[in-house]
């Protein structure tokens, strides 16, 4: 029939009403928003984006959480698993196929290949399981993805899809990043000393050691590659910016960030005693070995996922735990296991004065009563339980964005003291003694409980968290 032939405003009418009556007869599925979360399978990146997904889908919606696992990945939750939380549930579907690695391919021990590996493959899989939860009447309403993976921004994007950032990092290293790359600061060239000062609003006045490693590291670094990448869909395609943060913990640095990115913050995300990974012995025997324990007396060190630390630092390590005389609970990833003196592992198994682990639910173990220091590499994921937990630090930063988080733990937020680096015996023991007996321990103990107090704040009802879940929440509906 040719247009002229065409009743146009009857069709128009018929349209609607077919479009009404299939609403109401389509599954409740589809018409319950629906997130689509996606991380790259790493562990710091995985679980606060896990916890986010819990809080979202308390709130009545729909959530499809998906990564690539792999061996080395703690994740609990196979393909095709739910879990209810609250008024709505999160679907496990992971990204598999096409050209991505199998889950048990060895090359994911290397983070930058895998970054690498899912700038080239994971395009096409993460369309296809868009347009696979479409097809299955649950269309996606928005995409969230982690930072450091600007692929899956570009695929929520071309397919019109509205997506938000979780930024994993503090809000303060975000500003850094973007006062840097997009020049709206004076910082110090590469060649000056960690010395030079920068300022940046918002911001207390930092010194060039303190800066993030990424902002002078090498352009051929991937990591520095992606963070690009991420900085610029900040500005060009993403909707809003998720921070890992509280209000009461980053306030000036937020308020000074607004006018220039859609940021909310939607932290802590830390899961506090309840486990989302796969658990497990370990996790079960610490747990048990530190209820024997008197309070605040054990020494907690964990250096997180990726970092790598040589055979001498492991050595030094060990030696300085022993020498103060304290109980101590040391996470030693399989691939460091080696570099452990035999000693200190028989010193462990043969006493009841240390412990020796692969791996731990750290917000787990951080909350519990018994411990009272936390030697850390200051990521942000471990930052952030340490303040929500209340618990002194030691900090060990080595690289990204964890000298910038050592540096605030202990100059701002005043919750412990920086270990000298190269690691030595003797100033790790002054380190924790200072934290734990020393003159300065009641005032940073007491500087640790209120800051506990203000992330427990942002927890609860009517919390920062609360208030920017919703306004996220709101936003999607």
């Amino acid at each position: 029939m040719s247009s002229r032939g065409v009743n146009w405003k009857l069709l128009a009418l018929y349209t609607a009403s077919k479009s009404k009556v299939q609403s109401q007869q389509a599954p409740m599925s589809s018409r319950v928003p629906h997130v689509l979360l996606v991380s790259a399978p790493l562990q710091g990146h995985v679980n606060p984006l896990l916890v986010l997904g819990r809080h979202l889908a308390s709130r009545g919606l729909l959530v499809t959480f998906s990564t690539a696992p792999h061996g080395g990945l703690k994740f609990g939750h196979g393909d095709g698993s739910t879990v209810d939380f609250g008024r709505g549930t999160i679907r496990f579907e992971h990204l598999k196929g096409g050209a991505l690695w199998a889950s048990d391919d060895p090359r994911y021990h290397d983070a930058m290949d895998v970054l690498r590996h899912l700038e080239e493959t994971a395009p096409p899989v993460l369309a296809e399981l868009i347009r696979g939860q479409s097809e299955a009447g649950r269309a996606v309403s928005c995409v969230v993805a982690n930072a450091f993976a600007p692929w899956a921004s570009r695929v929520a994007s071309g397919m019109g899809v509205p997506h938000a950032m979780l930024w994993t990092e503090s809000c303060a290293v975000l500003s850094l990043f973007y006062h840097y790359f997009h020049s709206l600061a004076d910082f110090p060239s590469r060649e000056a000393g960690p010395g030079a000062m920068v300022a940046v609003p918002g911001l207390p006045p930092l010194a060039a050691g303190d800066l993030p490693a990424l902002i002078h590291a090498p352009e051929e670094i991937m990591w520095r590659q992606v963070l690009i990448a991420d900085l610029r869909s900040l500005r060009e395609t993403v909707t809003w910016v998720l921070l890992n943060t509280f209000d009461e913990l980053e306030r000036p640095t937020i308020e000074a960030l607004r006018p220039h990115l859609p940021v909310i913050p939607v932290g802590p995300l830390c899961s506090g005693t309840e486990s989302h990974g796969s658990g497990g012995h370990d996790d079960d025997d610490s747990v048990a070995w530190l209820d024997a324990q008197p309070p605040r007396s054990v020494v907690f060190v964990a250096f997180g996922s990726l970092l790598q630390i040589s055979r001498d630092e492991m050595s030094e390590l060990a030696a300085g735990l022993a020498a103060t005389g304290r109980p101590f609970l040391l996470v030693v990833r399989d691939d460091n296991r080696e570099l452990l003196p035999d000693d200190c592992l028989a010193a462990a198994a043969g006493s009841n004065r240390g412990k020796v682990v692969a791996w731990c639910e750290q917000a787990r173990v951080l909350a519990h009563g018994a411990v009272g220091c936390f030697v850390t590499h200051c990521g942000w994921n471990s930052t952030v339980e340490a303040l929500a937990s209340g618990v002194p630090v030691v900090t060990y930063p080595a690289w990204a964005d964890q000298p910038t988080n050592a540096k605030f733990l202990a100059d701002v937020y005043g919750v412990g003291v920086r270990l000298p680096k190269p690691m030595a015996r003797d100033a790790l023991r002054r380190c924790i003694e200072e934290v734990m007996g020393g003159p300065e321990a009641v005032a940073v103990l007491a500087r640790s409980a209120k800051w506990k107090a203000e992330a427990s704040a942002a927890l609860s009802t009517g919390g920062s968290l609360d208030k920017g879940i919703q306004e996220f929440v709101a936003a999607i509906l």
